[in-house]
């Protein structure tokens, strides 16, 4: 055995598997065309889903007040707005970070 404390040997131990942890993280797999096509889905998903929550909702009225296709089709449209002003605020959200992820990169290289 050792003549160390063995809280010396335990502190010893803990950096010796920390170091081991740093130097065998793994790397992350996910390829950038992968995230690319996850945030087209995102913003395809914000868009259907507007419009199925102004097609249910516009439903829903119609059925109550019996007026068939008079709140069906204003809330449809309300929705498609709705679906596509959430997109655009995810676009800009993207850009937002891709801007300060470029100047993080630029910054680095000075």
């Amino acid at each position: 055995m050792s003549d160390l404390d063995p809280k010396e040997r335990l502190a010893q131990l803990e950096e010796r598997i920390s170091a081991h942890k740093k130097a065998n993280a793994p790397k992350p797999h996910m390829e950038e065309h992968y995230s690319q096509a996850q945030l087209a889905w995102r913003m395809v998903i914000e868009l259907v889903t507007g419009l199925g929550i102004g097609f249910g909702i516009g439903y829903g009225l119609d059925t109550l007040f019996g007026t068939m296709p008079i709140f069906l089709v204003l809330f449809i449209f309300l929705g498609f707005a709705a679906g596509v002003n959430v997109m655009l605020r995810s676009a800009k959200e993207i850009q937002a970070k891709q801007v300060a992820d470029q100047e993080a990169a630029k910054d680095e290289g000075k």
